[in-house]
């Protein structure tokens, strides 16, 4: 079926990902569906071109949406460990209830593949590094409702044979990451901070240590899902292969803004893995690999915080209206 006939859902589809994703599905060809409730997305980030429908996917009149789609990406969520930690039953609600309706809706629309979200977070118990696929040990009540989610694909797949790919994607960064949750992913926190001229925290001692992969490379795997029937049924690590400490990323952002600005320290924060890194061995297999450098990717996220938060003033700094 050529790409202008298919037609993707993407959940999630005005959070960080789920818009970059929709961004490029459109650049492919492929005619893009999305459903999103805005609790943590924006509207400005869905791209122009999308059948946008503001949902949650837990409603029962979603299900129509799912007609006649030939790929559903899932990434919707609630995805902040600490907002997770805060309110277990509420995360069970979205991350496992909310999945498996993903799959039922899929099931019973006839959908042919269903990509969905998991995350590095399986991992956190883990002292294998690089991580592979089988290595899982969850601690957190996220990390917890991503394998729960990972069952219930499972045993979709062998009692129904739905077909899944499941995505355990490590720290994705880049353009449009959230930097409004309770406390934002490091990239982007340290970046606003610093071009607003104030001292960035850094929550512990700044050695943790993690693999960050930018998010143009991970949509090259997406593109790849959906095309590609090796795919199937299968899980696979989305990293870089690569780690920096917390300090590192601290550093090379405040050179390449060139600021004397010293971070905050803060008590660390529980239920966080000490370190991440992927074994992306599988994922070679079909012929990907990240391609972005590390300094490379930060410019990208500078010059769009810059431009499209700051300069627009949607942050502003201290004193003024401040989020």
């Amino acid at each position: 079926m050529p790409k202008k006939a298919k037609k993707i859902l993407v959940t999630g589809c005005a959070g960080f990902i789920g818009s970059n994703l929709c961004r490029d599905l459109l650049k492919e060809g492929y005619s893009v569906v999305g459903i999103d409730n805005l609790s943590y997305g924006l509207r400005e980030n869905i791209p122009g071109g999308v059948d946008f429908h503001e949902m949650d996917i837990r409603n029962p009149k979603s299900d129509a949406l799912y007609s006649g789609m030939d790929t559903v990406f899932h990434l919707a969520a609630k995805n902040c460990i600490s907002d997770c930690q805060a309110d277990p039953i509420q995360t069970s609600d979205i991350n496992v209830t909310g999945t498996v309706h993903v799959f039922e809706a899929s099931r019973q629309a006839g959908v042919r593949k269903v990509v969905y979200a998991e995350s590095s977070a399986v991992y956190e118990g883990s002292d294998i590094f690089p991580t592979p696929e089988k290595e899982t040990k969850p601690q957190s009540f996220y990390a917890v409702s991503k394998v729960s989610g990972a069952m219930f694909a499972d045993a979709y797949r062998r009692y129904y044979r739905l077909n899944t790919t499941a995505l355990r994607y490590f720290c994705v960064y880049g353009p449009v990451q959230d930097y409004r949750r309770t406390i934002p992913p490091v990239m982007s926190a340290f970046i606003m901070k610093l071009l607003l001229g104030e001292r960035p925290i850094i929550y512990g001692t700044g050695k943790k240590k993690r693999d960050f992969v930018y998010v143009d490379d991970v949509n090259r795997f997406h593109l790849l899902c959906i095309e590609d029937s090796r795919t199937d049924g299968k899980v696979f690590n989305v990293g870089s292969g690569k780690n920096y400490s917390v300090q590192e990323i601290y550093t090379l952002i405040a050179g390449m803004l060139k600021t004397g600005i010293r971070p905050i320290h803060k008590e660390d924060l529980p239920g966080e893995a000490q370190e991440t890194l992927a074994d992306i061995t599988e994922a070679k297999k079909l012929g990907w690999e990240p391609t972005t450098e590390i300094v490379q990717g930060l410019q990208e996220s500078i010059r769009y915080i810059k431009q499209e938060v700051i300069e627009k003033g949607i942050i502003k700094k201290r004193g003024d209206e401040n989020p």
